[in-house]
């Protein structure tokens, strides 16, 4: 998958320069002078958290051995861009998402410091949780998981709490809160299963869990578990329907009415 990826990219690329020449230089810097995937992503992404105190060339090492030792990571990169790709209708292209949709790069960040966090490099981790925050407008915790295929449209706002589990191929919109519901310790975030769909602003709070295939409305507070294949909406969320499809991740109807 990853070489017919790439060529993918690289045809999009060369198409994009053609296009539009003010990009010529940028595209061809990000992508055309790489020799693989891999490398252009953590090019890309260093370049975005990169400060006065850490640069680039050090992020970027971080990403290309993290990508070496564990392929799986740049593997679901892929997904998550075909995600986007295939679920965006303002998307036309695998480049855009790779080079401008800051919910795509703020995974990818995230998944990093993630491998950082299980090998007990924390500190290093909350560094990059930082960083990630500052630039991007969200804040995930490095220890919690998110699965392949997923998306974060708009981003701006999402906060994904450390014991939160995002399986494969969800779609979370803008501000969305995946949270405690106090200081209590242990396992106290939301489990968000395969082909879930959560609108905008939507607040899940506490150590439930959102069934395979829900749908949560936009603005919802969700404490208590939610069934797999229905839709809640309200203050407090309740069901109200079902979603026309086994999963809402992929069609991004919002209309809870037509459920």
């Amino acid at each position: 998958m990853s070489i017919e990826f790439w060529k993918k990219l690289k045809s999009e690329a060369e198409q994009l320069i053609k296009s539009e020449p003010l990009l010529s230089s940028y595209v061809h810097t990000c992508i055309l002078a790489h020799h693989n995937f891999e490398t252009a992503l953590g090019f890309i992404l260093s370049n975005k958290l990169a400060d006065e105190v850490m640069g680039s060339l050090t992020i970027k090492e971080m990403f290309e051995q993290c990508y070496l030792l564990h392929p799986e990571i740049s593997e679901a990169a892929m997904f998550d861009i075909q995600a986007v790709f295939n679920r965006d209708p303002a998307v036309h292209s695998n480049l855009t998402v790779l080079l401008n949709f800051k919910g795509f790069q703020s995974i990818q960040v995230h998944r990093l410091a993630n491998q950082l966090w299980k090998l007990g490099r924390k500190d290093l981790a909350l560094f990059l949780q930082s960083r990630n925050s500052e630039v991007f407008s969200l804040d995930i915790h490095p220890a919690a998981h998110i699965g392949q295929g997923v998306m974060f449209d708009h981003a701006t706002g999402i906060v994904v709490g450390e014991t939160a589990v995002i399986e494969n191929n969800v779609s979370i919109m803008q501000s969305v809160t995946l949270g405690g519901t106090g200081n209590e310790a242990g396992d106290r975030h939301p489990k968000v299963r395969e082909g879930v769909m959560i609108g905008a602003g939507a607040k899940i709070l506490g150590n439930i869990e959102i069934g395979e295939g829900a749908k949560i409305g936009a603005g919802s507070v969700v404490l208590n578990d939610v069934p797999p294949h229905v839709t809640v909406v309200g203050v407090p969320a309740k069901i109200v329907g079902k979603p026309r499809c086994q999963s809402p991740c992929e069609t991004m109807q919002q209309n809870f009415l037509e459920d």
